[in-house]
């Protein structure tokens, strides 16, 4: 069985826009940073908040809820290393977005 699964046409997620997707039960953050697919764990581990639902500016998302930022790429929150969100491997095929959550996630 693949990791992957498919979770929504890449051309409902144009560049700059995020979207909250689920994989195996989790919600995902879905990011388009120009052209490129990036996927972390929606729950800012701040209070929660959805960063699926957050501000996009480049590769940095910001909490909806208390401004926390992380880099959709890394994980990492921008300025304190010591805080990140995990990430998953992301890939397109066929116009779908497909991702794999990582172990932590499972």
């Amino acid at each position: 069985m693949s990791d992957f699964v498919a979770v929504i046409p890449a051309a409902d997620v144009p560049p700059g826009t995020a979207r909250t997707v689920e994989v195996r039960g989790i919600r995902i953050a879905l990011f388009n940073v120009d052209g490129t697919f990036y996927a972390v764990d929606n729950t800012c581990p701040h209070a929660g908040g959805p960063l699926g639902e957050g501000k996009l500016n480049g590769g940095i998302v910001e909490c909806p809820w208390h401004g926390w930022r992380f880099d959709v790429r890394t994980g990492q929150r921008e300025h304190n290393p010591n805080f990140d969100v995990p990430c998953c491997r992301v890939r397109v095929e066929h116009g779908q977005v497909l991702i794999a959550l990582p172990p932590t996630l499972r």
